[in-house]
């Protein structure tokens, strides 16, 4: 049984990773903002389940749960660290309020290298430890090497995560601790639920309404096909528990699709492409 953090375990991939990495018999440390999620949570999961409450961008919150874990392990430290807790905010560029822009960058970057700062220790980063160093998982999207237009602020904060991450994985080699990043493309979990909450009203009375509608659309038919959530819980409790984990994994449904022929097509064409379909081409 190996002690495993993650954060954001209340609902989509969180949860069903939580679900999987219990149901072979580890000790998963999830985190979640609500006392009624850690008792939902806690009520699912049993004794194999240890609730971590805070919210990422408080790190007063984020520093007392780390000190109440390292009570909890004592000397056997954390196997590993995966970094899942996000939000996702839409918009074009042009138009996105910057505090959108800075609230997507607080949860999804400044969120991930709180929680990572503050649990490296038990994960073997400092001096004279008497445990085996972890490994931390940062979670990515197909977004974290491609923009799409209106998630341009989503790309910005996986990019960013991509960034981290190498540098991380460099920099703790001191230690002996590993970073690998998870780049999912779809997966059918709540999030695209709430495709309705996206700001479309907001652009409504910009050049930009007919294409944020057809967007919309687009959100809505790709949410159909993607992996089923308790599949993608299973095949990352696979690569969390892999001795000889690889840097990056391309978790993506329909991959030559949706993953090498926008990766490897010329970027002008692609872009002319995308721009057809959501009408930015002038006739």
């Amino acid at each position: 049984m190996k002690n495993i953090i993650i954060t954001g375990a209340s609902t989509g991939i969180g949860y069903s990773t939580t679900k999987a990495l219990i149901d072979r018999g580890h000790r998963v440390f999830g985190s979640v903002r609500k006392e009624s999620d850690a008792k939902r949570l806690k009520d699912d999961f049993g004794n194999n389940f240890e609730p971590l409450i805070f919210d990422v961008t408080n790190p007063e919150s984020v520093q007392a749960e780390a000190k109440r874990l390292e009570e909890i392990v004592g000397h056997k430290g954390v196997y590993a660290l995966i970094n899942n807790a996000g939000i996702a905010v839409a918009g074009p560029m042009m138009h996105l309020p910057v505090e959108d822009l800075r609230w997507q960058m607080e949860v999804n970057v400044m969120g991930l290298l709180t929680t990572t700062q503050a649990f490296l220790p038990l994960l073997g980063a400092k001096k004279d430890c008497t445990f085996p160093p972890g490994r931390i998982f940062n979670m990515s999207s197909v977004a974290g090497r491609i923009a799409n237009p209106f998630m341009g602020a989503y790309a910005a904060s996986k990019h960013a995560v991509e960034a981290i991450s190498k540098a991380l994985r460099t920099e703790l080699q001191l230690y002996g601790i590993d970073v690998i990043v998870i780049g999912p493309g779809v997966v059918k979990t709540p999030i695209w639920d709430k495709a309705e909450e996206i700001k479309i009203d907001s652009y409504l009375d910009t050049d930009y309404a007919d294409s944020s509608n057809r967007f919309l659309k687009f959100v809505r038919k790709v949410s159909k096909y993607g992996f089923e959530q308790e599949d993608f819980g299973k095949q990352l409790a696979d690569i969390v528990e892999n001795k000889k984990p690889k840097v990056r994994y391309a978790m993506v449904y329909n991959k030559f699709y949706n993953w090498f022929l926008p990766l490897y097509i010329p970027v002008r064409t692609l872009d002319k492409i995308i721009g057809k379909r959501l009408g930015f081409l002038k006739k």
